[in-house]
């Protein structure tokens, strides 16, 4: 039977209870669903564990995005690079294809998932297919379903398979109502974009399983994440990574935000650095599901501010885009993660300064650097 993508059939399968002392609800479980996908009576359950001298079996979702290809360089030298899977549902260059394995993986294709966690032994999971802010605003009804039906797979079975599941939340989790200057990690959380609502969502389902089921789920909201590897996503904080790129080119940039917009942002290598160390932590230090993560935040006019002590002849210039602007007015100016650097260590290494200098260093600006001075 062709396997279904409706968001019934997603959510309407039957969960073991947890072999854990986590809490659990009295309602007895049967069907999550309208139209559940029924497991065998006489399935068999096994909660995965590895002691500290075993390696983890990884597997990434949506592998080929911004911080995918990234992630799994960094886990394959802490863990061996067959023990590493990067997956998409595109064709990856054949740099990374040569890098360690990689396979198809559709979220939406339930079984398929499936198959890949049982037949590779997978113990912990990374949830990186997403679709992003302005991205999901012009296709919502993608979105949706990459988001939302997508993360219900993906818990599903994780639950299913004792899994430590990874998904990432964002700044877009907030909204016009939040608290702006700094974001707690627990507030009033209504975004306006179906990222964000798919990300709240994520935040919810995640803690609701690690309650109900046992399901050992971990997030952290990322602020923008800048890196010089891959190309803007169509992300609204997505400016500061262009910004490089052009200021390295032809050294002039063309900005879509107002110069005085201020949003959190992290060097990839810090963003990469705070994933690994949360997965790592031990359970009992963790003391809520998903955290706040930040090193900087800043304006375009002082990132520009800043490219200029490298590049003095760089000039931007400010053509507002209206949707990202009120996607970009309606989140965080900075978040407060000091959960995350009491419970788990979280400490951050790039500020503005460093960041520039290195963008530009891997940008090879160097001698329009050298030439400007």
């Amino acid at each position: 039977m062709p396997v279904l993508r409706t968001l019934s059939q997603a959510v309407g399968r039957m969960l073991p209870r947890p072999a854990c002392g986590c809490r659990t609800s009295a309602v007895p479980v049967r069907f999550l669903g309208s139209s559940p996908r029924q497991i065998p009576a006489d399935a068999n359950f096994h909660s995965i564990t590895f002691s500290e001298t075993d390696h983890p079996r990884v597997l990434i979702t949506g592998g080929l995005g911004q911080l995918g290809v990234g992630l799994a360089n960094l886990l394959r030298k802490r863990f061996g690079k067959d023990n590493v899977i990067l997956s998409d549902i595109r064709k990856p260059p054949n740099h990374i294809f040569h890098s360690g394995p990689f396979i198809y993986s559709d979220i939406l294709d339930y079984k398929n998932l499936r198959e890949i966690v049982v037949n590779n032994r997978i113990t912990w999971l990374f949830h990186y297919s997403a679709l992003l802010s302005a991205v999901g605003e012009a296709n919502v009804s993608l979105a949706r379903a990459v988001n939302i039906t997508g993360l219900h797979n993906v818990l599903d079975i994780a639950t299913e398979h004792g899994l430590r599941l990874f998904v990432p939340s964002t700044i877009g989790a907030f909204g016009p109502t939040s608290p702006r200057d700094p974001t707690p990690d627990l507030c009033i959380q209504r975004p306006r974009t179906i990222y964000g609502v798919s990300k709240v969502h994520a935040e919810l389902m995640g803690e609701y399983y690690y309650y109900r089921y046992g399901l050992d789920f971990r997030c952290l909201r990322y602020p923008g994440i800048i890196s010089a590897d891959s190309q803007p996503g169509g992300g609204t904080t997505d400016y500061a990574v262009q910004i490089f790129h052009s200021a390295a080119k032809n050294g002039k940039f063309e900005c879509n935000l107002k110069p005085s917009t201020k949003l959190p942002m992290m060097y990839i290598d810090d963003c990469l650095r705070a994933t690994l160390e949360v997965m790592e932590a031990p359970a009992k230090s963790l003391s809520m599901r998903t955290y706040n993560i930040n090193a900087m935040s800043f304006t375009p006019k002082e990132l520009a501010q800043e490219v200029l002590k490298h590049v003095p002849e760089f000039q931007i210039t400010y053509n507002v885009d209206s949707v990202r602007q009120a996607i970009a007015d309606s989140w965080p100016m900075n978040f407060d993660d000091s959960n995350a650097r009491k419970d788990w260590g979280w400490k951050h290494d790039f500020d503005l300064p460093e960041l520039v200098t290195t963008m530009l260093n891997l940008h090879g600006s160097g001698t329009r650097v050298a030439q400007a001075n």
